[in-house]
């Protein structure tokens, strides 16, 4: 079997490592003249962890990661609402990591390069369109080049060419209003030194976590400020390299000094700012098209609500190969990955559009937008679990769940002792 990855983001390039670990032959075609390492920090929970780590990349992800150790709600007077263990911590058999985008991409590439040989990486190839019959799929390429296979795989973002031949006409991703500033400064370590924060509410919203060391013993601390406008505002398409101004948004955080965290001090602190807009597609209700498939951002758009978009995109990848390796036939193959994965992600996309773990910030705003004295007078203990844990659930990382399922590797891999 032969198969085409179309895309070498996170994604794209788990898919061809799991693929070549199954023993499948695979190609990754990338659009980008070459793969640089763009972004900031993102969230891998453990489910995701999970399946790197069967990969071989356990090492590597701890080496370049954060394992995250506690997690923290709060209101925007940094009252806490909530927090938890994380990772190996709260009884998983895998950490969680926090880490640079970029720095993951680039540990991905570079396994994917140790792997597959430089043969089967190819940069500066943009789809054109495909084709399919009988025997295979056949990719098209801008520069006139032309790849074949037995499989092709849409990997390629939220602006995927794939998904464009298959749902022509969709139109521009759907904006909720909500513009994020992202960027990453170095710090004092606060709390535990490995806590992931958000505090505020749907409408005003600051997340942060550490990525890595800076020096001097400070921490490199990747964070987000969000706020909510008008769902007419104009907004510009989606890129993780468009500068944004202190001025747009500092005022909304001046008095956001909590006693274990200056939110603005953290954010003067940064080198440079980026904006990019909160967007998500509706679900589709179909991935396939008889040896053509989706994965990831390409697939399943969603909020960046409970740290998920690209743990999702991983075992999209994992349950993927497995399939195929499973199925004699591709098409068998990719119809068994759809009927998981594909209800799977549109219930995180939903549950992110209702704000999913994050709503417990919204219901404390709601009832006490000036803070309180005590916590339970706003909310019960029950209904923060229920919350937080009923997301857990959904989105594949409940402790209990994940600790017990099989492995996904063609091979399986043991499990861990908690």
């Amino acid at each position: 079997m032969q198969v085409l990855v179309i895309g070498a983001g996170i994604g794209g390039l788990v898919t061809a490592l799991a693929l070549h670990a199954a023993g499948i032959r695979v190609e990754v075609y990338e659009a980008a003249p070459e793969v640089r390492p763009l972004g900031v920090g993102i969230n891998l929970q453990p489910h995701a962890v999970r399946e790197l780590m069967e990969l071989g990349l356990g090492e590597a992800l701890a080496r370049t990661g954060v394992a995250t150790q506690e997690f923290r709600y709060a209101n925007r007077f940094g009252q806490t609402i909530w927090s938890e263990p994380r990772g190996l911590a709260a009884g998983y058999r895998w950490p969680q990591y926090s880490i640079h985008r970029g720095r993951l991409q680039m540990l991905l590439w570079e396994a994917a390069l140790a792997r597959l040989g430089p043969g089967g990486l190819h940069c500066g190839r943009r789809l054109a369109g495909f084709s399919q019959d009988a025997e295979g799929v056949t990719a098209r390429f801008e520069d006139g080049g032309t790849a074949r296979g037995d499989a092709l795989i849409g990997a390629d973002g939220i602006h995927s060419a794939v998904r464009a031949q298959l749902v022509p006409g969709e139109g521009a991703p759907r904006w909720n209003g909500a513009i994020l500033w992202r960027a990453v400064s170095p710090a004092r370590p606060y709390l535990t030194g490995a806590t992931m924060v958000q505090a505020g509410h749907r409408d005003t919203k600051f997340v942060c976590y550490p990525i890595g060391d800076a020096p001097g013993g400070r921490m490199l601390v990747n964070w987000i400020a969000e706020q909510r406008f008008p769902a007419d505002t104009p907004w510009a398409r989606e890129d993780w390299n468009r500068p944004a101004r202190l001025e747009d948004f500092l005022p909304i955080f001046a008095d956001w000094r909590f006693a274990w965290l200056d939110v603005p001090g953290l954010i003067r602190a940064a080198e440079t700012v980026y904006e990019f807009p909160m967007v998500d597609r509706d679900p589709l209700p179909r991935w396939r098209r008889g040896r053509v498939t989706l994965l990831g951002d390409a697939a399943h758009p969603m909020y960046p609500i409970g740290s998920n978009g690209a743990s999702q995109a991983v075992l999209d990848a994992r349950f993927l190969v497995l399939q195929l390796a499973k199925h004699g036939r591709v098409e068998d193959g990719l119809e068994a990955y759809e009927a998981v994965r594909r209800p799977a992600t549109a219930a995180v996309v939903e549950a992110n559009r209702g704000d999913g773990p994050d709503r417990v910030l919204d219901l404390v705003h709601a009832r006490a937008p000036g803070g309180y004295e005590r916590l339970e007078d706003v909310i019960s203990r029950a209904e923060l679990e229920a919350t937080i844990n009923g997301y857990k659930r959904i989105a594949g990382f409940d402790p209990e769940t994940l600790n017990a399922r099989e492995s996904w590797s063609v091979t399986p891999e043991p499990r861990p002792a908690v």
